[in-house]
């Protein structure tokens, strides 16, 4: 068999196997859209949250911003649990 007739024949299987591929998956159903995600809690709820996304609205002045301070103050202290040290012990 000559090498240019085998190249010849591998290109049509080729081009057969993308056609065949392309009409098995045109033949499958569409697959459902995802579902939206549950609509999250109003920050009117959790004060704490409603001033830091106030301070994160506010960029890098949230940095000096007393209010920003003690919210990011009290973030840090509901996520590590720790005790305030000004409560004594």
């Amino acid at each position: 068999m000559d090498i240019s007739l085998a190249l010849r024949f591998g290109a049509v299987a080729f081009v057969v196997l993308a056609i065949l591929a392309t009409a098995v998956q045109l033949r499958q159903p569409p697959t459902p859209a995802p579902m939206p995600a549950p609509p999250r809690p109003a920050a009117a709820a959790d004060p704490l949250r409603a001033a830091l996304a106030r301070c994160q609205a506010l960029g890098e002045a949230g940095a000096s911003d007393a209010a920003c301070l003690a919210a990011w103050a009290e973030s840090r202290r509901r996520f590590l649990g720790a005790a305030n040290p000004s409560e004594g012990r």
